[in-house]
């Protein structure tokens, strides 16, 4: 998962960008990244860590100019180095740079066509740099010395005719203005405002409103399914939807976990979209345990709160917070190793022991993917003196990876993945474990937005919207993100393979 952001001001746009990608670092803490244009000139600063670790004071001043992507990054493969971190450039044609929250899903053939077919050299095995070339030769094809919004908007049906997966895309054009566009199941989130000053319009394309929420943009409206939007630097809005069948598929987990609760994507507030979660969840449990003995609810801290507050109501038991959270340890899901993960959860959470003794606990968490964090956190109620501990997760079982730009772990890594739900009970060391219904969770998301219907679910059903996934391909997804690979390439990374942040003239 990564954040992008794309802004066109009146002035400089660096300090935006760095506020904007500040309040996106949920989305990826491993790597951040600026491009800006002035004078037709660009700089750019990359570099691993947090974006205010990578930006210093110094390049902040380089980074000059009135138009700017900024993007940050998790590492989707495993690799920390920061020769992935985006933005990527191409001077061909215009001068074109790309930022990409996704995944294309038929990468390798999109590379050897641009190798065969189209005479072009990819640097990395970044599948961002593969859409920003096919991009690139798509605008190229249509031949335009001086282009006008249209070609843009044709370019990027032509991209879309090519590239399969999830992608929203932020992308400049020197010389000419900001292009954003979404795939054509809307999968990744991506959302336009505006703000308006004495020297006239200034607009941000966005991962999540809160970026527009922070800087004073209005919420113009989120991307549609296929849509590109095209912004002159007069600040004239172009856009189209650039293939014949779009349908409206967002990834639900966003709203279940990756988004920030304040916003609204796809105008379902997520934060609402999580009452709701907690509201289903505790039905559910009065459902199957009409006599239960629950004394008191305790989310998991930071996400599950939303939904354990609702939950502890509707049961009508106690709320209370029994962990302090560190919060400048990142999220525990995406580390590269098991070890790591586990020593993380201690260093992360601390029990309030007062709040476990003697009690009959449920733990509430959004959900359960490889499970060492919630069994790492069952153990620790346990050794506050927790009576008995139940758990119950926001989310249903999550059995199958993500391909669309959630860096999950190899299927056979997910605790769910071939097991029943009181197998993973077990693994866990709960004495009770709920999990949501998965017909329950696209109701409370879609209840913010009746003209969704349906959710990207791949992780609970093993259903792609894409239609392209086969089993080799999972096979291979596996062989990535499973812990021995992603160790391997960490070795090589530290053997000296991966370079520092840069700041430097294109």
């Amino acid at each position: 998962m990564c954040g992008v952001v794309g802004i066109l001001a009146q002035g400089d746009v660096n300090q935006a960008i760095y506020d904007a990608l500040t309040v996106l670092q949920h989305r990826g803490q491993d790597a951040a990244g600026m491009m800006t244009c002035a004078d037709g000139k660009l700089k750019v600063r990359k570099g691993n860590g947090l974006v205010r670790d990578v930006f210093q004071s110094q390049d902040m001043q380089m980074l000059a100019g009135n138009i700017g992507l900024g993007h940050v990054r998790y590492p989707t493969a495993g690799s920390s180095s920061s020769i992935l971190a985006q933005p990527f450039y191409v001077n061909s044609p215009y001068g074109l740079a790309l930022a990409h929250n996704g995944n294309l899903t038929n990468t390798a053939q999109l590379s050897e066509e641009l190798y065969r077919d189209d005479l072009r050299h990819v640097n990395t095995d970044s599948d961002s740099e593969v859409l920003l070339n096919v991009l690139a030769h798509e605008l190229q094809e249509l031949g335009q010395h001086e282009p006008q919004p249209e070609h843009f908007l044709a370019a990027v049906e032509r991209v879309q005719e090519r590239a399969t997966g999830g992608y929203a895309v932020v992308a400049m054009v020197v010389g000419y203005g900001l292009l954003g566009f979404r795939d054509p199941h809307a999968i990744r989130p991506l959302v336009v405002g505006r703000r308006d000053t004495e020297q006239g319009p200034e607009f941000m394309m966005a991962s999540e409103s809160v970026a527009l929420d922070a800087l004073d943009f209005e919420l113009v409206r989120d991307f549609g399914p296929g849509e590109a939007i095209f912004i002159d630097l007069n600040g004239q809005i172009h856009s189209r939807t650039c293939t014949p069948q779009p349908s409206y598929r967002p990834c639900i987990f966003e709203h279940v976990y990756f988004a920030r609760p304040d916003s609204i994507i796809d105008r379902i507030s997520v934060h609402k979209a999580r009452l709701r979660m907690g509201e289903r969840l505790a039905e559910k449990i009065l459902r199957v345990w009409p006599d239960h003995d629950i004394d008191v609810v305790i989310p998991i801290p930071d996400t599950s709160r939303t939904a354990a507050l609702p939950l502890a109501q509707r049961l009508g038991v106690k709320y209370r917070e029994g962990f302090v959270k560190n919060r400048y340890i990142g999220r525990t899901f995406i580390m590269p190793g098991q070890s790591q993960r586990r020593k993380s959860v201690k260093q992360k959470l601390n029990a309030i022991d007062l709040e476990f003794r003697g009690k009959n606990v449920l733990l509430v968490d959004d959900s359960i993917v490889r499970g060492t964090t919630c069994e790492q956190i069952i153990l620790m109620a346990r050794e506050a003196g927790a009576a008995k501990v139940y758990f119950a997760s926001a989310a249903p079982p999550v059995r199958y990876p993500n391909v669309y730009g959630i860096d999950m772990p190899a299927a056979e890594e997910l605790i769910a993945h071939g097991r029943s739900e009181d197998e993973v009970r077990r693994l866990i060391g709960a004495d009770q474990l709920f999990y949501q219904d998965l017909e329950d969770l696209i109701e409370c998301a879609s209840e913010g937005n009746p003209l969704i219907t349906d959710f990207e679910c791949s992780v609970f059903t093993g259903e792609y919207v894409t239609g392209n996934i086969d089993r080799s391909y999972l096979d291979l997804v596996s062989s990535l993100r499973a812990d021995k690979a992603k160790a391997r390439r960490e070795a090589r990374v530290r053997s000296g393979t991966a370079y520092g942040g840069c700041i430097k003239d294109l």
